[in-house]
């Protein structure tokens, strides 16, 4: 896969969440959290954005950043409008990262141990691993979305 097929993907991610964050009638029903659901909207946007800074724009790209992770899940840290934003600049972070990269920076070993493999963790394979977990919570968000509308 090229530099240029792995951030239209991720950019079509990232502005899936937005169109869904978008959709929710109000603020507040982005933070709710009900019956079985343990993670509201708002805190999986809050989540996407941390796991793609770090992986994608620290760990690949060296763009400063720090994680707070708990707080991801457990504090309602910005509005909408401010996740819609955040969500923006990560795709811009991702595509700035990625962008004239050849197969040799695909072929690197991913720095840190993320997934439970110990061998392949490569810059590719991540990527491949972080666009899956990506629509994994798209998908949670859509269906957290439309159960509450």
């Amino acid at each position: 896969m090229t530099a240029e097929q792995y951030a239209w993907l991720f950019r079509q991610g990232i502005d899936n969440v937005k169109t869904e964050l978008s959709a929710y009638p109000g603020e507040e029903s982005l933070w709710i959290r009900d019956r079985a659901i343990n993670n509201s909207t708002g805190h999986l946007a809050q989540h996407l954005v941390g796991n793609l800074r770090l992986f994608v724009g620290k760990t690949m790209g060296k763009v400063p950043y720090t994680r707070e992770r708990d707080r991801e899940f457990n504090e309602r840290q910005f509005d909408r409008g401010q996740l819609l934003n955040m969500l923006e600049e990560t795709a811009l972070i991702i595509e700035q990262t990625l962008a004239g990269r050849d197969e040799a920076f695909f072929a690197q070993a991913f720095p840190a141990d993320v997934v439970s493999i110990r061998e392949g963790q490569t810059f590719g394979f991540m990527l491949h691993y972080l666009y899956a977990h990506l629509n994994y919570h798209l998908g949670q968000i859509n269906y957290h979305r439309r159960l509450l509308s």
